[in-house]
């Protein structure tokens, strides 16, 4: 950071502190909302969710072969295959909006092109089988279909839209050669035990991750029972792969991989998950801004209910499922199923502390045309299905 921008985020920083009223309940209980939100992520996804991911990346960045990213993901993909594989692999992970994050990083840092590894980003939490079954369940089986079909098509036309804006550009860094680190060259194992060991810790993270589906499927709920010992079962294969495949000097590197993307998305994580748990609170407390606001704003099925349904999702920070509980509330509170499902397609996909992320690696400029694309997409797919059901 330069003397100037340390500058004026201390002058910033003085002048919150010198005219936010901290006596003032309100303020004292958003602050409270802030740091209960951070506890509650450190507590229930940093060491299940965020650390199995960014061990993931750093062993995406390191030791996935380039070539392999470039021919199925490249901006030179054949796009069905691209769009195919991009979404596929991201629903399989069914992860929330921040896990995903190191996930794309260690992808797109390979060589993946930016409508593929958009794809990706969304499609890891909107495409959620779990989440999707439990929404038809909870709040009923149009709008779990309508938000099953809608994520699979937003995971393609956003990643499609994207690729062509950006198109210029993200050739441009694929042929700079410098963007990429290759280690192909040493790379001494075959195709199916590069798979075994990316696949074990994929494992690892799905499995400790694992949701129960209260009561709508009994097999989920079996895996469910089980999963820590399944998720070790995995780790037990990744201990022996990495002990008999794997040099320390490999293993070093992997863990320098993993050091820089947890400096590069952690702080920016935590501050995100911080603003949001201030103005927003967590799923069932309130923040600076009133609930009640929020639900008078949603109701009904205006373009203008569905845009702010969408942007609030956009902001709003949803862990894996937790989405369905909030809307069941604010449907009771008078949210209209226009909004609800705008907010679907919106929420779980993003976040105030992703789009910092995401910021950081693809600069402003693409990040807000994604965010402006998921926004408007869930709007006019909201006020669509408003009006179906009217």
């Amino acid at each position: 950071m330069s003397k100037e921008k340390k500058l004026a985020f201390l002058a910033g920083l003085f002048v919150a502190l010198y005219v936010i009223p901290f006596h003032h309940a309100r303020v004292t209980g958003a602050l409270l909302e802030a740091f209960y939100m951070l506890a509650d992520y450190a507590r229930e996804h940093v060491l299940l969710c965020l650390i199995p991911a960014l061990f993931i990346a750093g062993a995406i960045s390191v030791f996935l072969n380039q070539q392999a990213v470039i021919k199925y993901l490249g901006p030179k993909a054949k796009p069905v295959t691209a769009y195919s594989v991009a979404s596929v692999s991201g629903a399989i992970l069914a992860v929330c909006s921040c896990t995903i994050l190191p996930l794309f990083k260690g992808i797109y840092k390979k060589g993946a092109g930016l409508g593929p590894a958009i794809a990706f980003l969304y499609s890891g939490p909107a495409i959620n089988v779990l989440a999707i079954v439990l929404t038809a369940k909870v709040l009923g089986w149009k709008i779990g279909l309508a938000r099953a079909v809608g994520a699979v098509i937003f995971a393609a036309v956003i990643g499609l839209i994207m690729h062509f804006i950006f198109k210029k550009s993200d050739e441009a860094r694929l042929t700079d050669e410098r963007m990429f680190t290759v280690h192909d060259s040493k790379e001494p194992r075959t195709l199916l035990q590069n798979g075994l060991y990316m696949g074990s810790m994929i494992g690892i993270l799905i499995f400790l991750n694992w949701a129960g589906s209260r009561g709508s499927s009994a097999l989920w709920d079996t895996i469910f029972s089980i999963k820590y010992y399944i998720a070790g079962a995995f780790g037990l294969a990744l201990a022996f792969m990495l002990y008999k495949w794997f040099k320390r000097d490999e293993l070093k590197e992997w863990g320098g991989a993993t050091r820089d993307f947890s400096l590069q998305i952690i702080p920016l994580l935590f501050a995100g998950i911080f603003v949001a748990g201030f103005f927003l609170g967590r799923p069932g407390h309130e923040g600076i801004i009133p609930g009640e606001w929020v639900a008078s704003l949603v109701g009904g099925n205006s373009l203008a209910a569905n845009f702010f349904a969408s942007i609030s999702g956009a902001l709003m920070y949803f862990a894996t499922l937790t989405e369905v509980p909030i809307l069941h509330g604010l449907i009771g509170a008078g949210m209209g199923q226009g909004p609800a499902l705008a907010l679907l397609l919106a929420g779980p996909s993003l976040s105030l502390p992703s789009i910092l992320v995401i910021t950081s690696e693809i600069g402003w400029k693409k990040t807000l045309v994604y965010v402006g694309l998921v926004s408007i997409l869930s709007t006019f797919v909201g006020y669509l299905y408003g009006l179906y059901l009217a």
